[in-house]
């Protein structure tokens, strides 16, 4: 597999050279400084993947692999970076994986077999899909825990419930708390995710049904959740409009 690796600082990007030219199949074909440099060095090498840095003079990482979607052929990105922070902006740009330096070898192959399955599939995975306004759609929400950055598919959630200033994210492993709003949610995936309840959007993946409970209220009932959520009266006429077209 054909690799390029780019940052800005020549130590961190001679070990990254170093741990991919030990792994078997991998070519390292690359090398750039910044994010300009790395965009004239993936058109010239086309490398299958990308390892990227973030804080980077003249264009970063971010900007960088925002233009690397629009080619022809995109390449698969891997962030390597000191900062976790970043890690919502780069499953924005739908980058394959998300590595804190200092990288270990162990993570960097495993991230790599990612991409290197990715790529057998002709990438397919890879390309984002994309909203009506031609930005990327996050396959991923990204949560602050005491693991580090935890990453959740979109596909994997039940629901979003808010609370206060945070977010609870429902998904097939439990909860975590994300820092942004249900409109942003809702606005982001509107063909994934209904609102039931201001303080409430349910996936339509796992949306069973809409029943009446003893109290006079409706809930829905979603698929491997237990607990039953209601669903305010001016939200009951447009779920069942969207429940009409499951």
């Amino acid at each position: 597999m054909r690799v390029m690796v780019c940052d800005d600082e020549k130590l961190a990007r001679d070990r990254l050279v170093r741990l991919v030219s030990d792994m078997d199949g991998m070519d390292v074909v690359a090398e750039a400084g910044n994010g300009r440099e790395a965009l004239a060095q993936a058109q010239a090498s086309r490398p299958d993947v990308v390892l990227m840095d973030i804080r980077m003079p003249d264009m970063d990482g971010i900007e960088a692999a925002q233009h690397l979607l629009k080619s022809d052929a995109p390449p698969a990105v891997i962030f390597c970076t000191a900062y976790d922070e970043h890690a919502l902006q780069a499953f924005k740009v739908h980058a394959v994986d998300y590595l804190l330096k200092p990288v270990s070898r162990e993570d960097l192959a495993n991230a790599l077999q990612r991409v290197n399955g990715l790529s057998r599939a002709k990438l397919a995975a890879v390309e984002p899909e994309m909203h009506q306004d031609g930005s990327p759609r996050r396959r991923h929400i990204s949560a602050r825990t005491h693991k580090g950055i935890e990453l959740i598919s979109v596909d994997d959630i039940r629901y979003f419930m808010a609370d206060q200033k945070y977010v609870t994210v429902r998904h097939g492993d439990g909860e975590v708390l994300i820092d942004e709003t249900l409109k942003e949610l809702e606005d982001e995936f509107p063909d994934q995710f209904v609102r039931i309840h201001r303080n409430a959007l349910i996936s339509l993946r796992f949306l069973e049904g809409m029943e009446m409970s003893t109290a006079g209220h409706y809930q829905v009932r979603l698929r491997g959740v237990e607990d039953r959520l209601t669903v305010s009266r001016r939200h009951v006429a447009g779920l069942r409009k969207v429940m009409a077209r499951l």
